[in-house]
């Protein structure tokens, strides 16, 4: 008799009551791979978070570690000379902090003589807006200056007030900043060899000969860079503030600081601070001013075509569109820290093309 296939089991038949099991779930399935999906979209946002939340921190580490990178060939040079490397990292150390202290002492006294001066002659420079027969006059009843400084400043002691304790809490993060940047600098320039070991090692051993040569490279290409910048920095202070002198417009040591702090910034920081001492000039005499904008221009030519080739020479190697891009770049991703630090990365990713990207696109 042939057995109805519709027909239920009989009792102790059924072992699988809620019928046939269904297909495993494999690696491949739609459940798994959208879990791998959307636990690897968690995982991206929440790594995305802590960066964004950990910025200040990182941007300070990565200054640190920019500004080992730039002190270290010269650290090298003195453990090749039989130095031991703390002793090294120390005398680096004390020359560094000894010029900013230098400097400072040197700057302070004048600088707090010219902001009293400045403070002084500040109701003159008001009398000369209205004053329809002075360069500052004319250029009032043009911009209309004076009215536009009353708006912005009328009604706005809370906004002062406010500005003034958020200068005071940028002032104590910077100072705080400096600490930990300078702390850092120390332990990276000591660990800087294992460091150095520890990245390479990580590049498979038969690319490792390859991968130390182009480091060592991008070392002494940072290095390069950030001595010289800070040695035509110094020149432009300098010359500007002999001009300055010279010439007698007011406020020269502050003026010729500001020169030499924007200098640091490519492209953007020469225009900034030209633009700012002749508008000063202007308090001279008009004559003064546009010798003072034609001096600055001649010199900013004299040191992209001779100072720059010199002192920097071939250490970074940056086309002019790539520099301006990377600046702008870099001040709008990062402020006067990635301004500053945009030319060497510039050069590092040129680097990267030429010895990665660059052969394999020849050899396709």
């Amino acid at each position: 008799m042939t057995k109805d296939p519709t027909a239920e089991p009989a009792n102790g038949d059924n072992k699988q009551p809620a019928g046939q099991p269904g297909r495993q779930l494999g690696p491949r399935s739609p459940f798994i791979t959208g879990m791998k999906a959307a636990a690897g979209v968690a995982v991206t946002f929440g790594v995305v978070q802590l960066i964004i939340a950990a910025r200040q921190v990182l941007i300070l580490i990565g200054l640190a570690f920019f500004l080992a990178m730039s002190l270290e060939p010269t650290v090298s040079w003195l453990v090749r000379h039989k130095l031991p490397r703390w002793t090294a990292v120390l005398a680096v150390l004390v020359v560094a902090l000894g010029a900013v202290a230098g400097f400072l002492a040197a700057a302070i006294p004048p600088l707090t003589t010219q902001a009293g001066q400045f403070a002084v002659q500040v109701p003159g420079y008001l009398s000369s807006l209205q004053d329809p027969r002075s360069t500052l006059g004319r250029l009032n009843a043009q911009f209309e200056v004076q009215q536009r400084v009353q708006q912005l400043l009328s009604g706005q002691s809370a906004t002062l007030a406010q500005g003034l304790l958020g200068a005071g809490q940028l002032l104590f993060g910077a100072i705080s900043g400096s600490v930990v940047v300078t702390v850092l600098v120390v332990y990276f320039l000591a660990a800087m060899p294992r460091i150095q070991r520890t990245l390479y090692q990580l590049v498979p051993a038969q690319r490792r000969p390859r991968a130390t040569r182009i480091g060592n490279e991008i070392f002494d290409q940072t290095g390069g860079y950030l001595l010289g910048n800070l040695i035509t920095s110094l020149i432009a202070g300098t010359t500007a503030f002999i001009w300055l002198v010279i010439f007698g417009v007011p406020f020269p040591l502050l003026l010729a600081m500001l020169v030499a702090l924007l200098d640091l910034l490519p492209v953007v920081g020469p225009i900034t601070a030209g633009a700012i001492v002749s508008l000063v000039s202007l308090t001279v005499s008009l004559p003064v001013a546009l010798a003072t904008a034609g001096f600055l221009i001649v010199y900013r030519v004299i040191e992209d075509y001779l100072l720059v080739p010199k002192i920097i020479g071939r250490a970074v190697q940056v086309p002019a569109a790539a520099t301006v891009v990377a600046v702008l770049l870099g001040a709008a991703l990062l402020g006067f820290i990635g301004a500053l630090i945009a030319i060497p990365i510039a050069a590092v990713i040129r680097l990267l093309l030429r010895e990665f990207v660059q052969p394999r696109l020849d050899s396709a």
